[in-house]
């Protein structure tokens, strides 16, 4: 996936309100929109490298959103909206080789008062299939984790791909890592012990679990490789 528009580079000086972000670029200040509902924990540090995207709208109150952070080591994605687009891109390339084959790939199916990220149908050999799509961002203990902080909304999804495995569908858990510094990842059961729970009860379920890494840069992101997933 490439940048619609060249991203800006700039500097990170504070995160605050969970959407909001304070970012000097070319020597002056500017609040910017922060497409994050998590934490950011191990994401970012003040004074920290930082990319934005620059809004075409005239209109918008906050024409600048943040996409990258950078510790050192790597550029991380926090636009957590990027790893469905991602995966979007993905699935009509084939190039997540568990879920080549179908011939039908439609986001947001609805189901009962909630919706699954992608439904996939039309594989010769495979049943249907639900995939929902996680951003991970979060590094604790030298190992990709999530979440990086309690996420109802998460544990509800895993139930719901419990129910439809049960149903007969074939449902999958596809968490995208934003980040290149890590080789696996394990639940974050330090921060919500009940997703560690269910994802657990999830995988003896039948429920697959693909983790996927980006390779992050200024000029896009694209799929690196599939890394161990482990579920302590």
């Amino acid at each position: 996936m490439e940048w619609e528009k060249s991203l800006i580079q700039g500097t990170l000086l504070k995160r605050y309100k969970r959407f909001l972000a304070d970012v000097l670029i070319d020597g002056e200040e500017h609040t910017v929109h922060v497409p994050n509902t998590g934490s950011m924990t191990s994401c970012w540090s003040p004074d920290s490298p930082c990319a934005v995207s620059l809004s075409p709208n005239p209109n918008r109150k906050m024409p600048y959103t943040l996409e990258l952070t950078n510790n050192g080591e790597t550029w991380i994605g926090v636009n957590t909206a990027n790893a469905n687009k991602l995966v979007k891109e993905w699935l009509n390339q084939e190039k997540i080789p568990e879920l080549q084959g179908y011939t039908v790939i439609r986001p947001e199916k609805k189901i009962s008062d909630s919706r699954i990220d992608f439904y996939l149908e039309g594989h010769q050999e495979q049943p249907p299939a639900f995939v929902e799509v996680k951003s991970v961002t979060l590094k604790l203990d030298e190992v990709a984790q999530f979440p990086d902080a309690v996420t109802e909304r998460g544990q509800k999804h895993l139930i719901e791909l419990m129910e439809l495995k049960k149903k007969g569908f074939r449902s999958v858990m596809l968490f995208i890592v934003q980040r290149e510094d890590i080789e696996r990842m394990i639940p974050a059961h330090s921060i919500d012990r009940r997703y560690g729970e269910l994802l657990i009860e999830a995988v003896q379920c039948g429920v697959e679990v693909l983790v996927y890494q980006c390779k992050l840069g200024l000029a896009g992101i694209d799929l690196k490789k599939r890394i161990p997933f482990c579920l302590e």
